[in-house]
């Protein structure tokens, strides 16, 4: 059997793990548009801190691809995908054969129109390794910082530059920081603990025009800047399916077995889109964890077993200067609120079932209980929630169900 996975991600480590598990004989190649081995990309910001270092970065020792028995081609772009003679055309005009093909390109940059951002010349993205080391080299201790985007990206970049910098001032369209995983009143606690820190953040407004070293923004107000940081959001990487025919939405559909609608195509990843668990929505579930089991899922059944990822869900464990936020599931139905002098947590319910939470702050204490729950889709009428939603402990369960529903969320 002959495997290719194009991009060298977390996926793409699940789906060989996964795959030298089940066929020992078969070749794996992996193509990379990166020149580096397999690395955790939320750690780039860390890297910018001094938290971690290059070394520390990466996914698997680097005897891994050695010891998987694995053909590395990194530094190379798949351009195009023939299904039917069934083989991967890179740029350079290599063509590599395979019997069973991963996607996993994951996600770029979207950058919105903003009149003169070409000529902008010290403009960065902050999604990739490079991104990071490139950034580097330009930041200085006067160094005003313009980051466009105050959602995960953004705050991170923010964080990982804060000491490194003069000043740092965050525009988002968006009324509020961080929108696609908090409320309203999540979002107005991280922003207040941003604004203790130093950081400027213009929300509600958008850059409209730059001019020299202003940004002029819709609202009038005027920005003076020496670096920027395109961090407005993402998108899936679909266009090798979709001009193979696969069939695409926001991202690369899959089913359960992480099968593309293309014969012998497994896609896995940011560049997918699958069912969210909670809801039963088509959602893109763009985290780490999420990556790998697919990819993990993906390799079985490309091996020849037969596999489903069917526990899917959005889900974020981050924090910023040193407040730590927790999200998972759906935001809907009724909803618990509960404040502390340090912290905050929302938990909705539904159906009598938890089915998604907020938690900043001191509230993020096992949180492990509360995402058993949602994924077990415990009946909350069968345990004391009432206790649990106050602060989760395992004595509101039954013994049995500690033991079964819970496992290692003591």
């Amino acid at each position: 059997m002959n495997y290719v996975i194009i991009g060298n991600s977390i996926a793409s480590v699940g789906c060989i793990e996964s795959i030298r598990k089940i066929d020992e004989a078969g070749t794996i190649t992996v193509i990379g548009d990166e020149a580096h081995q397999c690395y955790s990309r939320p750690l780039i910001s860390y890297l910018l801190e001094g938290k971690t270092t290059k070394e520390k970065m990466v996914y698997r020792s680097p005897e891994f691809y050695e010891q998987n028995q694995v053909k590395l081609v990194l530094g190379k772009k798949a351009t195009r995908i023939d299904s039917g003679e069934k083989h991967v055309i890179l740029e350079d005009g290599a063509t590599y054969p395979y019997d069973k093909l991963l996607v996993a390109t994951g996600s770029c940059p979207f950058v919105p129109p903003m009149k003169n951002l070409e000529a902008v010349k010290n403009r960065f993205s902050f999604m990739k390794l490079d991104d990071a080391n490139e950034l580097e080299k330009s930041i200085a201790k006067d160094s005003r910082v313009l980051i466009i985007g105050a959602g995960l990206i953004g705050l991170k970049c923010a964080e990982g530059i804060y000491n490194r910098v003069k000043s740092i001032t965050v525009v988002d369209l968006a009324k509020r920081v961080l929108p696609s995983i908090l409320d309203e009143e999540g979002s107005s606690l991280v922003e207040k603990h941003l604004h203790e820190k130093g950081i400027t953040c213009i929300l509600g407004d958008s850059v409209s025009e730059f001019q020299d070293n202003d940004a002029l923004l819709k609202s009038g107000t005027v920005v003076g800047f020496d670096i920027v940081v395109l961090a407005v959001g993402v998108r899936p990487n679909v266009s090798l399916v979709k001009d193979a025919g696969g069939a695409t939405n926001r991202a690369i559909l899959i089913d359960e077995q992480c099968k593309t609608s293309l014969e012998d195509i497994y896609s896995a990843g940011d560049c997918t889109e699958g069912v969210d668990f909670v809801s039963g929505e088509r959602k893109v579930l763009a985290i780490l964890p999420n990556a790998y089991m697919q990819g993990e899922i993906a390799g079985k059944n490309m091996a020849g077993e037969s596999a489903s990822f069917d526990k899917g869900m959005a889900m974020n464990a981050i924090g910023f200067f040193g407040l730590h936020i927790i999200t998972a599931g759906s935001y809907i139905g009724e909803a618990i609120v509960i404040r502390s002098k340090a912290g905050y947590k929302r938990l909705f319910i539904q159906n009598g079932h938890l089915v998604g939470y907020i938690l900043i702050g001191d509230m993020i204490d096992r949180a492990g209980i509360y995402t058993s729950l949602v994924r077990n889709k415990t009946d909350l009428s069968t345990i004391d929630f009432e206790l649990i939603s106050e602060q989760p402990m395992l004595m509101a369960f039954a013994k049995k169900d500690r033991v079964q529903k819970l496992g290692d969320a003591q």
